[in-house]
């Protein structure tokens, strides 16, 4: 695998990097040490050209190559998640319920050691725009970064950004040149009924009665209503009512995900859930609130930028490690909203066996920094050339 020889130098310090962050995880856009480490670093590096406060803790970092030219953004993420971490090893999480569970600790080493190489050499015509992002897991972090204007203040051009992928080959990228990953909305459903004696529930509006019917017709709406070659992923995850055996309760409440890959197939499940909301209102005589929620739209890559992407992974891992045309993903990546701004790639790189992201098990491959950071840099290096 032909990582760069001097990012393979770097291997024990991206190390201790990404173990120092593993070990001080943030949530959210309260990624405040971790700015200031990734800024500590860059200024190691002789990068000075550094804006901060962007979406509250996140940053841009620029560095000019020898000649003028267009402007290449890469992203990494920062933020951890509200789990506990089960593995004893020397540099577990130092916070309470907070860990590295997804990998956006090895994301940002990645992008630090490939903002070292990059500020060394300086072999590319143009400019590169580092972006390091808070509150991926949630808040959507890259939309916000992108409504504070980075893409035009930095006028960065294209944009790419890589995750890694548990359960896949070490070192074997996976992406396409359409949808990676799925929109991700949720939603609310309040019921108001009439309570009562559970001994009398012909005098009740019974909303146990409601939201159990709700849900069911909610799963129907896949099965019955969407092309079976078109996925789609409903997902009721919580239920919440009553107080006691013998009481019907006066209200409940329905809360869920919904995962779509196309705009058509995301309107047309809310469209559904309106009207079986609405139906079961008149069928049982209750109050029925829908609140739809939309939040990240679907990752979909452009075409000629996944296929350049696609051609500098081959240089990495080889052409036998790298699957172009990888199936989507039913989970969900904020950076669909800088993909929003601007044409660009994202991809998945595998970092072996173990367990997957958001277990509190999970721990971010070392060995997969040095080719995540020459990945980074090659994208560079032959998206600007000096000649």
């Amino acid at each position: 695998m032909p990582i760069i020889n001097q990012i393979a130098d770097y291997y024990e310090e991206m190390k201790e990097w990404r173990r120092h962050l593993h070990a001080n995880p943030e949530l959210g856009f309260e990624c405040f040490n971790t700015s200031e480490f990734v800024i500590q670093k860059l200024k190691e590096f002789g990068i000075n050209k550094i804006y901060t406060g962007i979406a509250k803790t996140g940053l841009v970092a620029i560095i000019n190559g020898k000649k003028k030219g267009k402007t290449i953004g890469l992203r990494a993420d920062m933020d951890a998640l509200p789990l506990t971490e089960e593995i004893d090893h020397n540099y577990k999480s130092r916070v309470d319920g907070v860990m590295h569970a997804c990998g956006h600790d090895g994301h940002t080493t990645m992008l630090l050691g490939a903002a070292k190489y990059l500020a060394d050499t300086k072999n590319f015509a143009g400019q590169v725009a580092l972006i390091f992002q808070p509150a991926e897991e949630k808040g959507g972090g890259a939309g916000e970064m992108c409504k504070e204007g980075i893409m035009d203040k930095f006028s960065i051009d294209e944009v790419y950004g890589i995750h890694t992928l548990p359960g896949s080959p070490l070192g074997k990228f996976e992406t396409n040149s359409n949808t990676v990953f799925a929109a991700s909305d949720d939603f609310l459903i309040n019921i108001t009924g009439n309570g009562g004696h559970g001994a009398y529930p012909e005098q009740t509006v019974d909303p146990v009665m409601i939201a159990t019917q709700i849900t069911q017709g909610i799963q129907s709406i896949t099965a019955r209503n969407i092309n079976a070659l078109k996925p789609v992923v409903i997902s009721v995850t919580q239920i919440h009512t009553g107080t006691a055996y013998n009481i019907i309760p006066e209200t409940a409440s329905i809360n869920g995900t919904v995962r779509t890959l196309t705009e058509e197939t995301q309107e047309l499940v809310k469209q559904r859930m309106t009207e079986i909301c609405n139906g079961y209102s008149l069928a049982f005589n209750g109050k029925i609130e829908l609140i739809y929620n939309y939040g990240y739209p679907a990752t979909i890559n452009y075409e000629k930028e996944a296929a350049f992407a696609i051609e500098v992974a081959e240089e990495i891992s080889g052409k036998k490690n790298v699957d172009g045309n990888a199936k989507p993903d039913m989970g969900a990546e904020d950076f669909s909203f800088m993909l929003h701004e601007r044409p660009g790639a994202f991809l998945n790189l595998g970092q072996g066996n173990g367990p997957g992201v958001h277990n509190t098990k999970f721990d971010f491959n070392d060995d997969l920094s040095p080719i995540g950071a020459s990945f980074f840099v090659k994208l560079i290096e032959k998206g600007l050339p000096l000649n």
